[in-house]
């Protein structure tokens, strides 16, 4: 018989005062629990009503935090039902604040996998050791160097991984008993980290070159051997690594990076929904970018395949993009320029005062983009001038502020909304409540990745593809920017994080259909739909 102490220690079997009398007397657990047997909603209610005596959202997290660490079924249910207040608790922008001062905080490792860099081979027994046994379809997977916008939080990060599996879960139904976090703490160049004595990570300089990309491929090929029937999923990797890992694997296997990616698609599907609104086409705008990092340049990449798609040429496609970065607008005879930025780089010659080019402002007033996105995590930047200038030239500007968390955002939604006199279609990267304007309500679309890659992986496990393509993601940007109602006035340009679930599973269906149809499923499906449903998991004993 399992020990009855382990039985109440395992997130995955335990239901707490749920164990029926016959359980408690099968499994050893008289006398360890009180004597009232719950139902799973009571025990929802209680934990809800605990949960709402907490004062602070740091402290509302970590309370979740314990409920999750101890029982999953409770948790996801509790989520479930509380998902709009419960997202930016269990992840952005609260989650900044846990990773931050995670070893500070740290009681145990929430079954997370450590690997260490100058450990390579320790990475087969590490993935197994924390898998014990149960049959893994999805990592997600951190080196802590790009968290959020706050930067270089070495093994802390490992928060982030955690926090993606919890929504893939409660968003697209995945079973929790087959994710698995990874941290690969390979040192932080975060001096704060590095100083303090609490710091639960490696400290030394992050280790670059070589060494990083061997210990990375190993990783890959132990993953992959270990679980046949991955998705692996990549985040808050830094620039310098993230898209030659990703550039690396995408063609091998089915692979995903949400800055990269993930940003890119919820962008797209955003931008699609605002045309949707304006009954404008995307091949006739101009796109500018406002950080040319790794998520802006997946932003523009995203929208670049999709205009292609949609019968421009690539030559063509790239003259509609312009990117800002800190030194103004890039040009194609910077020789700082990073490989994802040299395709979309202006040409000095197309502008007579080029030289003077050196802020958002002056790029905003030279190019006229009738797009505007940030990936900056410089607030404040969308300046009234920037937002009065394009309502001028285009009848309804797209401005998506989406740094985040909130105080790193370009513009408030408000403030974009009353410069434009109520003309800007508008995405945030944090949750905005409606705004009231001119005796209208209009929703503020969250370009929040969770609306997007839950869906997506979900999508690519049913339908055991053998990698992510990029008419796969294109089907998935399409299915969630076609959930827009273009009837009401103020209407938002992505779907409310409220019907998570129902949208996720749009998205997966589409783009399982997608690879089914490309032939990348392992195992025969005759009914995709069918396949999507039978995989999702439901929060109940």
């Amino acid at each position: 018989m399992t020990d009855p102490v382990s039985i109440l220690n395992d997130p995955f079997i335990n239901k707490g005062t749920a164990f029926t009398e016959a359980e408690r007397e099968e499994l050893g657990l008289n006398g360890l629990l009180p004597a009232k047997v719950q139902a799973l909603q009571e025990q929802v209610d209680q934990t809800y009503a605990q949960f709402q005596s907490k004062v602070s959202n740091l402290e509302k997290r970590l309370f979740l935090m314990e409920i999750f660490n101890t029982n999953h079924v409770l948790f996801y249910k509790l989520f479930s039902q509380h998902v709009v207040e419960f997202m930016p608790i269990v992840y952005d922008p609260t989650i900044a604040d846990t990773i931050e001062n995670y070893s500070e905080l740290f009681v145990e490792p929430q079954g997370a996998a450590f690997l260490d860099i100058n450990h390579p081979e320790n990475i087969q027994s590490t993935l197994k050791n924390a898998a014990n046994g149960r049959d893994i379809k999805l990592l997600v997977v951190s080196d802590g160097e790009g968290i959020l916008g706050i930067g270089d939080w070495g093994v802390q990060g490992v928060d982030i991984a955690v926090g993606k599996l919890m929504v893939y879960t409660v968003a697209a139904g995945i079973d929790p008993s087959t994710v698995l976090a990874v941290v690969i703490d390979a040192g932080t160049n975060n001096e704060k980290l590095l100083k303090d004595p609490m710091y639960l990570g490696n400290k030394f300089n992050r280790v670059r070159g070589d060494k990083y990309y061997d210990f990375i491929d190993k990783f890959v090929n132990h993953a992959e051997s270990l679980f046949p029937n991955l998705y692996l999923h990549w985040e808050d990797f830094g620039r310098s690594n993230a898209s030659n890992i990703l550039n690396s694997y995408k063609d091998k296997i089915a692979t995903f990076n949400d800055d990269i990616q993930g940003t890119g698609i919820v962008v797209l599907a955003g931008v699609l929904g605002a045309l949707k609104i304006s009954g404008q086409k995307l091949t006739d705008q101009t796109y500018m970018s406002f950080g040319a990092g790794t998520a802006g340049m997946g932003i523009v990449k995203q929208l670049h395949e999709e205009m292609v798609e949609q019968g421009l040429s690539d030559e063509e496609a790239k003259k509609h993009f312009f990117l800002v970065d800190k030194q103004g607008l890039l040009f194609d005879d910077d020789p700082d320029l990073t490989p994802e930025q040299k395709p979309f780089a202006a040409k000095r010659s197309d502008f007579k005062n080029a030289n003077q080019l050196t802020n958002l402002q002056a790029a905003v007033e030279a190019v006229h983009p009738t797009i505007l996105v940030g990936t900056s995590t410089h607030p404040n930047s969308f300046t009234e001038e920037i937002v009065k200038d394009m309502s001028g030239y285009t009848e309804r500007p797209i401005i998506f502020p989406i740094s985040n968390p909130t105080k790193l955002a370009e513009a408030k939604a408000e403030d974009v909304l009353k410069w434009s006199n109520g003309k800007a279609l508008i995405g945030t990267g944090v949750p905005v409540d409606d705004i009231e304007y001119e005796g209208n309500a209009y929703q503020i679309g969250q370009a929040n990745n969770a609306l997007i890659y839950p869906g997506l992986g979900f999508g690519a496990i049913a339908a055991q593809s053998k990698l992510l393509t990029p008419e796969m993601i294109s089907a998935a940007a399409h299915s969630l920017g076609g959930i827009v109602d273009t009837t009401k006035v103020g209407a938002a340009v992505l779907p409310p994080v409220s019907k998570l679930a129902d949208f996720s599973r749009t998205v997966a269906v589409a783009v399982a259909k997608k690879a089914v149809e490309q032939g990348l499923n392992r195992q025969p499906i005759d009914d995709v739909e069918k396949a999507v449903d039978d995989l999702k998991w439901e929060p109940k004993y």
